[in-house]
């Protein structure tokens, strides 16, 4: 386990997290990121939003098979973007490609587990207060993604069993001090 990264993605920016990511599993670390629909963007929701559409269209004129292709769902876009950052024609780069794996939500192997946030990529401290930002899995939403509303119904899910472990920690540390 000790090569072994999980990072929450939530309330991360895209580019910075990519960029930590792609530096760790270049030096042999194993990175698992979840939650990369939380995964956010700085910019406001249209001007990104355009952007992913514009790239969206781009495709190969004589036969559109071909290529080049482009992911709806949040975790091949960061995957994408990741990639873009290693050399990964190389097999340096195809190697570290490997050691890489990105999730939506989060899954029940990794639910119990500690989860790692990236001080350097977090928007609440690297972007100004006043600046807009949007949101890798909206943006996936409106461009063809449907998984969002499952994944949002599992959140709330976990996020009532969270609750009720936390609250019963909170009466087992009670009666410790009593």
């Amino acid at each position: 386990m000790k090569n072994f990264l999980l990072v929450d993605g939530k309330g991360h920016l895209f580019g910075r997290l990519a960029s930590l990511c792609a530096k760790e599993v270049l030096n042999g670390r194993k990175v698992v990121i979840l939650r990369s629909d939380k995964i956010e963007i700085s910019g406001r929701y249209k001007k990104n939003k355009f952007k992913m559409l514009s790239k969206f269209k781009k495709r190969t004129n004589t036969n559109p098979k071909h290529g080049p292709f482009h992911f709806q769902n949040p975790s091949r876009i960061l995957w994408k973007g990741i990639r873009g950052m290693l050399p990964h024609k190389i097999k340096k780069g195809t190697n570290a490609l490997k050691r890489l794996r990105i999730y939506e939500g989060v899954p029940l192997a990794f639910s119990k587990m500690k989860k790692v946030i990236v001080p350097a990529a977090l928007r609440v401290l690297k972007l100004s207060p006043s600046r807009k930002f949007s949101l890798l899995g909206e943006i996936a939403h409106e461009i063809g993604w449907s998984n969002k509303p499952l994944l949002d119904q599992l959140d709330e899910k976990m996020q009532v069993i969270n609750r009720k472990f936390f609250l019963q920690k909170k009466k087992k540390k009670k009666k410790c001090f009593l």
